[in-house]
C-alpha cells in the first residue's frame, strides 16, 4: 500500500488548509491517483488495523440497496449511526445512499418526489454485460444522483465506478469527490476491490487492476498527528481474501468473507469529522 501512504506524504507536504462543513481545517490537495494490481495482493492497510467486517457489511449493504441504519447496527456496522435522511421522520431512515442508486437509481423514494425514474438497477445491467457483451465500454455505475440529494443521509463521496474487460482480466476504476484520506479512502480502497473480487467471481474472470481517482484529498486537522504517525510504519506483506460461495452476487453473505494472513501494525485512532 505504498501508493495509499505516498498520497497522505504528498497531501502532508504540499496541501493547503481549507476550511470545511465540519467546522474543522483540512490540509488539502488536488487530483491524486491509486492504482493496484490484484495480484500483488487484497489492498487492505497494514500501516494501521482495518476493521475489515465493518467494510464488508456496508458493501453487502450497497450490493442489497439497503436504507436503514437497523440492518447494519444488526449486523455490528455502525458506520452510519450519526447520519439520517434529513426530510425523513423516521431517524434511523438513510435516505436513497449508494446501494439505492446502484440498484433503483433516481427511483421515487418517498411521495415527495418529483421527476422520477422508473426503477433501474444499474449493477444488475453491468452483471449481465460481463456476461453477455464483456468489450463493452458502458459498465458504469453512479451514486451521484443531484434529483436526490437531498434526501441522502449523506451524497455520496465515491460518485462513479466503471468495469473495463480486457482479456479476460476485470479492472475496476473509481472517482471520488471528496477523499478522506485517513478514515474514508483506507475503507473505499479495500470495499472496492471487495466488489472487484465479486465481480470477478460472478463472471468468471480474472482480478486484475483496482483504481481510484481522488478529486478534493484532505487530511481534517485532528487527523495530522494521526496521519505523522503513519506514515513512518513500514507496511507489511499484503493479506489475500476468500469472498467465499454464493448462488450469485445479489445473494451474497459478508459473514462468509474470509481474511487470510493480515498482519497489520496497533491501530491509530482517527475521530470522526461530522
Amino acid at each position: 500500500m505504498k501508493q495509499y501512504l505516498d498520497i497522505v506524504k504528498n497531501t502532508i507536504k504540499d496541501g493547503h488548509w481549507k476550511e470545511t462543513r465540519t467546522g474543522l481545517r483540512a490540509l488539502t490537495t488536488f487530483g491524486q491517483v491509486f492504482r493496484h494490481d490484484m495480484n500483488e495482493g487484497f489492498p487492505l492497510l497494514t500501516t494501521k488495523s482495518m476493521a475489515v467486517k465493518t467494510m464488508w457489511t456496508e458493501l453487502e449493504g450497497f450490493i442489497k440497496g439497503i436504507t436503514h441504519k437497523e440492518w447494519y447496527r444488526l449486523r455490528g456496522c455502525h458506520i452510519w449511526n450519526r447520519w439520517s435522511n434529513p426530510l425523513s421522520n423516521d431517524s434511523d431512515d438513510l435516505g436513497p445512499i449508494y446501494g439505492y442508486q446502484w440498484r433503483r437509481f433516481n427511483h421515487v423514494y418517498d411521495e415527495n418526489d418529483e421527476g422520477c425514474l422508473t426503477r433501474y438497477d444499474q449493477l444488475e445491467q453491468i452483471v449481465s454485460t460481463l456476461k453477455t457483451n464483456a468489450d463493452s465500454r458502458r459498465m458504469v455505475c453512479s451514486a451521484w444522483n443531484p434529483v436526490q440529494t437531498s434526501r441522502m443521509a449523506l451524497p455520496p463521496c465515491h460518485v462513479l465506478w466503471n468495469i473495463v474487460v480486457i482479456q479476460d482480466k476485470i479492472n475496476l476504476v473509481w472517482h471520488q469527490r471528496s477523499c478522506d484520506l485517513m478514515l474514508g479512502i483506507p475503507f473505499n480502497i479495500a470495499s472496492y476491490a471487495t466488489l472487484l473480487l465479486l465481480l470477478a467471481k460472478e463472471a468468471n474472470l480474472t482480478p486484475g487492476i483496482l483504481q481510484g481517482t481522488f478529486a478534493d484529498c484532505h487530511i481534517y486537522e485532528n487527523h495530522l498527528e494521526g496521519a505523522e504517525k503513519q506514515i513512518v510504519r513500514n507496511p507489511n506483506s499484503l493479506p489475500t481474501v476468500n469472498v467465499g460461495d454464493f448462488p450469485c452476487i445479489y445473494d451474497w453473505n459478508s459473514s462468509d468473507a474470509i481474511l487470510n494472513n493480515y498482519n497489520p501494525h496497533s491501530k491509530i485512532n482517527f475521530p470522526i469529522a461530522v
